[in-house]
């Protein structure tokens, strides 16, 4: 060993150690193991115990340039994944190869809806146009929205767009200005196109027109009666409970209704509303001001299967209404925003709803901490919203979030 200077054995064992690490062995005559060789089976094992690295195969056939690449139709199946159907909309921009792929089947934009603006439309071409509606037809969109529309608009739309009576099963009408003649106009040729080709007729409809009238809603057809399950009515002003009369006669399948913002309906036309439509399972009543306690007795007493219902801004609702809300064992999700009435007597009530999974109270007034408190009973509630609440303090916060982990509160 003293032949050996100190230098040369550490250089001998890191050139051995590397060797092992990399899997190659010693190579050249047999000859017995010397005191460098013995040094690294001591601490990487043997040295034909070093597995070998397998060479790597060439592949048979050369890879996609880049250009290629991003035109190879089984990458960009699996690249349209990663986008919503919304995001591909911007996708079927970038080249005709991509457009053609997005649009040769409907499975790429399902759930997708068409919005309109009329006011836009007015100044479009007609070739323009109908090269959008093509469009609609090759994606395989079933809805479509037609925002701030007149009883003029209603009917350009029917001219250009004939073929709406046989792909549109879901419409709505959204800050439009049309009267009983348009909302009968667009019923109609819907009405007419479904049954001409036996396909589903129209199963949701949403409207926001400030000057239809009841005999308006009187207008679904048989056809549409059967399969309409969801009916959406957003600020209609002139609707009374006359309305209610004709929706619930004419719609008696129906499984969400949204009379939000129709003012003049009352306690009266909610309950026409409990009677007639047992199937219910959402209703939204916000911004409907003349709705009272009375009308949440109706609802407690007959619409056994309602999972969601919405009070917002549903002044007059005091804590016995709450009380009659609390009977009801299949309610999941209660929005009672902005109801300045409510006090802690009636959030004691809530903690015995043992289905409840959604609460918002934002915007009460009058509650407090300690009535807030008590919502840790509520142990199964996925979300509540408490913003705008002044009895809400940072404390309140630590102490629901401390005793409802999985619960998401909105401060």
């Amino acid at each position: 060993m003293s032949s050996v200077s100190a230098q040369g054995v550490v250089e001998r064992a890191s050139a051995e150690l590397s060797r092992r690490i990399t899997g190659l062995g010693l190579r050249g005559r047999k000859r017995s193991p010397g005191v460098v060789e013995r040094m690294a089976s001591a601490l990487c094992g043997p040295a034909h115990a070093a597995p070998r690295v397998p060479r790597r195969k060439r592949l048979d056939t050369r890879p996609l340039l880049w250009p290629q690449f991003i035109l190879d139709e089984k990458f960009l199946e699996k690249f349209f994944l990663y986008f919503n159907a919304n995001e591909r909309r911007t996708l079927a921009q970038v080249c005709t190869k991509w457009r053609d792929l997005l649009y040769s089947s409907p499975r790429w934009w399902n759930g997708l809806v068409a919005v309109l603006d009329c006011r836009e439309l007015r100044s479009a071409s007609g070739c323009c146009m109908q090269r959008f509606y093509n469009s609609i037809i090759r994606r395989g969109i079933r809805g479509v929205v037609l925002v701030s529309a007149t009883d003029d608009d209603i009917n350009e739309f029917i001219r250009q767009f004939p073929l709406s009576a046989h792909h549109i099963h879901a419409i709505g009408l959204k800050g439009c200005t049309i009267t009983d003649r348009g909302l009968e106009a667009i019923l109609d040729h819907l009405q007419v196109g479904a049954v001409a080709q036996l396909l589903p007729s129209l199963y949701e409809f949403s409207l926001q027109a400030y000057h239809v009238t009841d005999a308006a809603l009187g207008y679904f057809s048989p056809k549409q009666s059967a399969s309409l399950s969801v009916l959406r009515l957003h600020s209609c002003w002139e609707l009374t409970n006359h309305g209610i009369v004709n929706i619930v006669h004419s719609l008696p399948n129906l499984t969400v209704l949204s009379l939000s913002g129709c003012s003049k309906v009352t306690d009266e036309g909610v309950e026409l509303v409990a009677e007639n439509l047992p199937r219910l399972r959402s209703l939204d009543l916000s911004w409907c001001p003349r709705v009272t306690d009375n009308a949440l007795e109706y609802i407690a007493c007959d619409l056994n299967h309602l999972e969601e219902l919405t009070l917002d801004r549903c002044v007059h609702i005091t804590d016995i209404g709450v009380g009659y809300i609390s009977t009801m064992q299949s309610l999941a999700a209660l929005f009672l925003r902005w109801c300045s009435q409510l006090r802690d007597f009636g959030v004691q009530h809530l903690c015995g709803m043992r289905s409840l999974q959604l609460l918002s109270l934002a915007g009460c007034p009058l509650l407090t901490s300690g009535g807030l408190s008590s919502l840790i009973q509520l142990r199964q509630l996925r979300e509540l919203e408490l913003t705008n609440c002044p009895g809400a303090s940072p404390e309140l916060f630590d102490y629901l979030h401390e005793h409802l982990p999985r619960c998401l509160i909105i401060e």
